[in-house]
């Protein structure tokens, strides 16, 4: 049976999408291998967000056709939202790809790479506990994609245009897939989404999340639960509540992605930097060990230097545990795209350095609050080129954006790995911490 690689670009939602796809095509027999040279098929499943993205998804079809150079009869598949952005384009720079295929129909990937006709879906695809699915992730823990789509109209975002308006899956189908990611040792799921906050809003359910998530803690067996991607404006009191709750990890992602008033509305968004901090202080008073993440948008049009000191400012006010920095990258389609592009590559790389550089101040300060305590660790796995070390995560550090706690063992133990271990805190960096069990 034809061997297959997956190249999977762009967010956790995008590798949702292509553990998916990895599940129709083992039903129907086919096998994977990592290395796509190897690879009778070829799938890239693409990120088209922001420039960079972009750049990165055409070096991965550019790489793909090259290797199908070597070997006429390997086919290559381009997949995902920078085909469904700017299919005609794409295809005109790469005119050897053997399928293109957007966000609509990643079901019919099979039909799809058999050059066999299907009927086309007319929003985009959005799976149920019922899809076959191979996770890709670590063993103790996995992403379970909640909605699909944004109602929100951010001014620079292009993600409505790409996926459609926000569309929930039930509470049924929600549980269904954690009863049963957890049945095969899954330790910690990550609840994902365009806007996790916003979950159930369509279907007419009042505080849906919070109504979710209180299914899921009825889940045995599970142990960690962490929301990802949350809009400020829509942090609820009974959100807070109910995130106290033992199993939910104390986590938030919330993009503030500025502070400066003016920049705000012209972005769309909803809170400046004293309503943000306003915020940032009820969420800590309510949940004092809360480990807050946030991103950031620098050299956006109209950001000067008084905009961007006061964009600094709030870093050095919030204080918070992780946070990603994104150069404005201008996105056809949006609503801010007729501003332009005023600020320099080089203005905004220098920018997006200076907020790193007050951040990892802040990241290594909090950091060392954990010397000498003894925390609860998901441990992941051995390192590969060292099992005297172990890759874990506390319950404050969300997988693949955060940083890790590096535990060593003075004997090769196994009984450590997929599972929540206590951990004495011995040493830290900027963004990682080293400890030992405790």
């Amino acid at each position: 049976m034809k061997k297959v690689a997956l190249v999977s670009l762009g967010c956790a939602k995008n590798l949702v999408d292509s553990e998916v796809m990895l599940g129709f095509l083992q039903e129907e027999g086919y096998t994977f291998v990592t290395d796509p040279e190897n690879a009778d098929i070829i799938v890239v499943n693409t990120c088209g967000f922001i420039q960079p993205a972009k750049d990165e998804s055409e070096k991965a079809l550019a790489s793909a056709l090259k290797i199908k150079r070597t070997r006429r009869d390997k086919k290559v598949v381009a997949v995902g939202c920078y085909v469904e952005r700017n299919r005609e384009e794409l295809q005109k720079v790469f005119p050897d790809v053997d399928v293109w295929m957007g966000v609509r129909d990643f079901d019919k990937i099979v039909p799809a790479v058999e050059g066999r006709s299907y009927m086309g879906s007319a929003q985009c695809f959005l799976y149920d506990h019922k899809c076959p699915r191979i996770v890709s992730t670590p063993e103790p823990w996995a992403y379970v994609k909640i909605s699909e789509g944004c109602s929100h109209n951010c001014s620079f975002c292009a993600i409505p245009h790409i996926k459609g308006v926000y569309r929930s899956r039930s509470i049924f189908s929600i549980k269904k897939e954690c009863l049963s990611l957890v049945s095969r040792g899954i330790k910690e799921i990550n609840l994902i989404s365009q806007d996790s906050t916003y979950y159930g809003r369509d279907a007419g359910l009042a505080n849906g999340l919070t109504t979710l998530l209180k299914e899921l803690i009825a889940i045995e067996g599970l142990e960690w639960i962490r929301i990802l991607y949350g809009y400020p404006e829509e942090i609820s009191d009974p959100l807070l509540e109910i995130l106290q709750e033992k199993k939910i990890c104390s986590y938030l992602d919330i993009p503030f992605q500025h502070a400066d008033a003016k920049i705000i509305r012209t972005m769309n968004r909803g809170l400046d930097k004293d309503r943000a901090l306003k915020l940032i202080e009820k969420i800590r008073k309510k949940i004092p060990a809360m480990s807050l993440r946030t991103s950031l948008i620098v050299g956006f049009p109209g950001e000067g230097r008084l905009e961007f000191d006061q964009l600094k400012k709030f870093v050095v006010s919030a204080q918070f545990d992780h946070l990603g920095v994104f150069a404005y990258s201008p996105e056809e389609g949006t609503r801010c795209f007729s501003l332009g592009d005023p600020v320099s590559a080089h203005e905004k790389q220098r920018r997006l350095e200076e907020i790193l550089q007050i951040q990892a101040e802040i990241s290594y300060n909090k950091n060392s609050r954990y010397l000498g305590q003894t925390i609860d660790v998901l441990v992941e796995g051995h390192l590969k080129d060292n099992t005297d070390w172990l890759l874990s995560r506390g319950w404050f550090q969300a997988p693949e954006v955060d940083g890790v706690v590096f535990v060593h063992l003075e004997n090769n133990r196994t009984d450590f790995v997929n599972s929540i271990q206590k951990v004495e805190i011995t040493d830290r960096d900027v963004y990682d911490l080293i400890g030992k069990p405790a």
